[in-house]
């Protein structure tokens, strides 16, 4: 089947856009492992580029300029001797593509992998630097993309850089995960027989990361899916969780030792609440791999109303799906390779899905606001937290969402297969937690209560006074 590519559609337009704008273009290309960066660029342009290289995971110099002249014999270069540097390599291709260029005609060349490059003393980034300030930057019909998968070196050896590549960059593009819509089109592309239900738990499962979605199988149930990639011995995803992190970091362990505590805590934690989490001071090292984590889409940085919070600080809470699944039912190693199977409809499967959905609500805000149809009004949206007097626990509502017009939506996410039923107990527990919201708060506008479900809300009593009632539905839904 002839491989198309889902969704992107901004993305495309503007890699195109750059590619006929007249003027030398230095695009870089970041986001998490497995998301479609190559697979992109690739498809935009196939046929269309001039010259393309990646680098070799873990390679020495010898072996990526190695790698370099055979991207150049494949592109019609003919064999010639191997560069001693990257110096070298990069005056070769500026000949090469001297050669091959045209008045008017785009010239697109895409260096994929770009970490890779940056081995011990091998000054690849500045012999970068030098071909585009020296030549590249000069020719008017050329388009240079660059990207990679160490999202935190993109940043700061690129697109942040402070050497030969300082404000070079013309266009930074972040790729993130599909989103709901997306994913659906992806499913219903290579004849998945799902509906929206089984889309939304498979989205808990592994996020919108299209890599993860093309290894599962229509013929599969979603069940036998996750017990085949997940559980079995020799699962394919089975090992993804220390891949994804090697992949983005050069150092994972703490990494690796944030994204855990984050999960232990899955309502957040503020900077000093991780720092003694992990034994580590809240200094600007801790503060810089936070924003890391940040830009690879791992985690997110929110705001939240709560006295003993600044607005500055904020909140920092897992978000990728993968690692909240691995670290939730795949760590401990269990045995049972029909675990997934034999564990639907338990209680730990419940609970978890219910605060699967709360993220999906998290990251589908705009699909949200579109259904309350708020898309045009000034909006600003934060979580709060407080304590009740009375009894002395914490109270949280996870989403509000605070419109120019001087009111609030008040946002609970409640996940169940069939429509949920609020009883009595639970409308009161949200109706307080309202009412403490506004006590302790500055507002004095209107609040809507605001519910978010898979399937609806049951129709009672107490469902009647719950005014905006969103399905998920709304979060499927293409932002216009």
């Amino acid at each position: 089947m002839q491989k198309q590519v889902i969704g992107r559609n901004e993305e495309i337009r503007l890699l195109n856009k750059y590619a006929a704008s007249n003027r030398a273009e230095f695009v870089a290309i970041y986001g998490r492992r497995r998301v479609g960066k190559t697979f992109l660029v690739n498809q935009v342009f196939k046929g269309r580029l001039a010259f393309s290289m990646t680098g070799i995971m873990d390679g020495d110099k010898n072996a990526q300029l190695h790698a370099f002249c055979d991207a150049l014999e494949l592109y019609g270069q003919p064999a010639h001797k191997t560069p001693k540097n990257w110096y070298e390599a990069f005056q070769t291709l500026h000949r090469f593509l001297s050669e091959k260029m045209e008045d008017g005609k785009e010239c697109v060349v895409f260096i994929d992998e770009l970490p890779c490059f940056e081995t011990r003393k091998s000054n690849f980034v500045n012999a970068l630097g030098y071909f585009w300030n020296s030549w590249a930057s000069l020719q008017d019909n050329l388009l240079l993309i660059v990207c990679g998968s160490a999202t935190s070196w993109m940043m700061k050896n690129v697109i942040d850089s402070h050497g030969g590549l300082h404000n070079r960059i013309t266009h930074e593009m972040h790729l993130k995960e599909f989103n709901l819509r997306e994913t659906e089109l992806y499913f219903q592309e290579y004849g998945f027989p799902w509906d929206r239900l089984m889309v939304l738990q498979a989205y808990m499962i592994m996020g919108g990361i299209p890599y993860y979605m093309s290894l599962l199988d229509p013929a599969e149930s979603l069940a036998q899916n996750v017990d085949r990639l997940y559980f079995q011995a020799d699962g394919e995803m089975k090992r993804e969780f220390h891949r994804l992190y090697r992949t983005l970091f050069n150092h994972p362990e703490p990494y690796i030792a944030i994204v855990e505590a984050l999960f232990e805590k899955k309502k957040g934690l503020t900077r000093d609440e991780i720092a003694k989490a992990i034994g580590s001071n809240a200094n600007g090292t801790l503060t810089q791999m936070l924003q890391n984590l940040v830009d690879c889409d791992i985690i997110r940085f929110y705001r939240v109303k709560d006295k003993t919070i600044s607005t500055r600080n904020g909140l920092y809470q897992l978000l990728d799906f993968y690692s909240l699944f691995y670290l939730q039912f795949m760590k401990s190693q269990t045995s049972n390779e029909q675990f997934w199977t034999q564990s639907l409809n338990t209680p730990a499967i419940n609970t978890w899905m219910g605060l699967s959905f709360e993220r999906i609500c998290l990251t589908h805000i705009p699909q949200i606001k579109q259904a309350l149809r708020i898309g045009g009004i000034k909006t600003e949206h934060y979580s709060w937290r407080g304590i009740d007097p009375a009894t002395q626990k914490q109270a949280q509502i996870d989403l509000i969402i605070e419109r120019a017009d001087r009111l609030i939506n008040l946002c609970e996410a409640k996940y169940s297969e069939k429509p949920y039923l609020l009883d009595k107990e639970e409308y009161e527990k949200y109706t307080d937690r309202v009412a403490l919201f506004k006590q302790q708060t500055t507002f004095s506008g209107g609040t809507i209560p605001t519910f978010i479900t898979a399937n609806g809300l049951q129709r009672n009593a107490y469902s009647d006074h719950i005014v905006a009632q969103i399905t998920m539905d709304a979060l499927f839904e293409e932002i216009k």
